[in-house]
């Protein structure tokens, strides 16, 4: 047999990387309570994916930690921190890249317990979508609830219910829930993490169930997004001034299409200008979109600086010191009406304060409820005030121009994550 030749194998190491880069990428996170088995499922998917290494898989059959009843603890492939392997709960996010032939996965591994909701709501924020783990012995619980609220909140449309004991009744239980939440595609999977009944494979052991394994299901789902409707949105990060010949404004593109030519309009000021210029590391372009980052150079002299942003003049984006947003505390400390914050909006940050909390969601019930302050792992609908215009769309338009965050001037925490604002 005659050997490959070298131009013969970078061809096809060539072509290899090709398909890989050309593969459609899915981000998707797992939540539910705390000991649903999040952590074991992931484990499971990763193990008889075959795409776990074989370092990893034999540091974990040599760990002294193993609380399954079988060989191999799957939940340590995933928890990584001393900590939680100690406590047998996830704490912090774990991502975790695999690939199969038909498409690359993103996984964010996030933690049930009620006091890391914070961390489930970073996994959930980049999410295409959610796998929502139910223990059928305790069923739908609180922080079942809670983080499905947060996954429709973060505009997650696709959502997998993995139900491991009385199928039939969550099921009808989970849809109407994920009907009363606008979550537009559910799938609900019998599966067993532990015995690997329909994770990567269909499982023999219930031959009732026609529907996809979860590995079969997340290679197939759509995550084609509705096109956007938004003009261009560049929020301004940095004025590139290397000498003086040269002044251009760097950021990312958070929606629209950019060519030379086009008249764009520069926020707060309201002045107009054309884009004269797109230039990058690798040369001009004739277009970029989002997400790309870029450097515009305009035909004009505009005062323009960090946290300002251009804008598509004929579809201008809101521009308000007053709004309305849907949050998510995440600090001990109570939110009380009237105390100022820093509010981080793409680039900017200005002075802000809450003057009002319109309604609380009851994590039990979904109903809403008054409230004068809010707790730890609150849900609620609430007014803003800032110091400066900020400049937004909606979050189901937009997630970055849609959502920002609001911080402690004194201690700098990140106490709240705004999403999903209704301004």
């Amino acid at each position: 047999m005659p050997l490959a030749t070298t131009a013969e194998v970078q061809n096809e190491f060539a072509l290899f990387l090709e398909q890989n880069l050309n593969k459609e990428l899915l981000r998707f996170t797992t939540a539910g309570s705390v000991d649903d088995g999040k952590s074991t499922l992931i484990g499971r998917l990763l193990h008889d994916s075959k795409t776990v290494y074989e370092d990893q898989l034999a540091s974990v059959k040599k760990s002294r930690i193993n609380r399954s009843s079988g060989p191999i603890d799957f939940s340590l492939i995933t928890d990584g921190l001393r900590a939680e392997r100690e406590q047998g709960i996830t704490i912090d996010v774990g991502y975790r890249y695999f690939a199969t032939a038909k498409r690359k996965f993103i996984i964010a591994d996030t933690p049930g317990h009620e006091q890391y909701t914070r961390n489930m709501a970073t996994g959930a924020s980049t999410a295409d979508l959610a796998v929502i783990l139910i223990d059928g012995t305790k069923g739908l619980l609180p922080q079942t609830l809670r983080h499905t609220y947060i996954s429709s909140l973060l505009g997650i449309s696709s959502v997998v219910a993995a139900i491991n004991k009385k199928f039939l009744h969550l099921e009808k239980e989970f849809r109407a829930l994920a009907e009363r939440l606008g979550i537009r595609e559910v799938q609900c999977i019998p599966l067993s993490a532990l015995a690997g009944d329909n994770v990567v494979e269909r499982s023999q052991n219930m031959p009732w169930y026609g529907g996809p394994a979860l590995l079969e299901y997340v290679e197939t789902v759509s995550i084609t997004k509705p096109e956007s409707t938004l003009g261009v949105r560049f929020p301004i990060q940095y004025v590139v001034r290397p000498d003086a010949h040269f002044r251009g404004f760097a950021g990312q593109i958070a929606s629209g299409v950019i060519r030379p030519g086009d008249v764009v309009t520069a926020l707060p000021s309201g002045q107009q200008s054309r884009v004269a210029s797109i230039v990058t590391y690798d040369g001009q372009l004739a277009e970029a979109f989002a997400p790309l980052s870029v450097t515009l150079k305009l035909e004009d002299e505009i005062d323009l600086s960090r946290g300002d942003m251009l804008v598509a003049t004929e579809k201008p984006p809101q521009v308000s010191q007053r709004f309305r947003a849907s949050v998510v505390w995440m600090h001990a400390q109570p939110l009380e009406i009237g105390r100022p914050f820093l509010i981080k909006h793409c680039a900017r940050q200005v002075r802000g304060k809450i003057t009002k909390i319109s309604h609380r969601v009851n994590m039990d019930t979904l109903e809403t409820e008054t409230a004068g302050q809010l707790e730890m792992n609150d849900i609620a609908v609430v007014d803003f005030e800032t110091s400066s215009p900020l400049f937004f769309d909606s979050y189901q338009e937009n997630r970055i121009t849609g959502s920002f965050i609001v911080i402690d001037p004194l201690t700098n925490a990140k106490k709240i994550s705004p999403q999903a604002p209704t301004f």
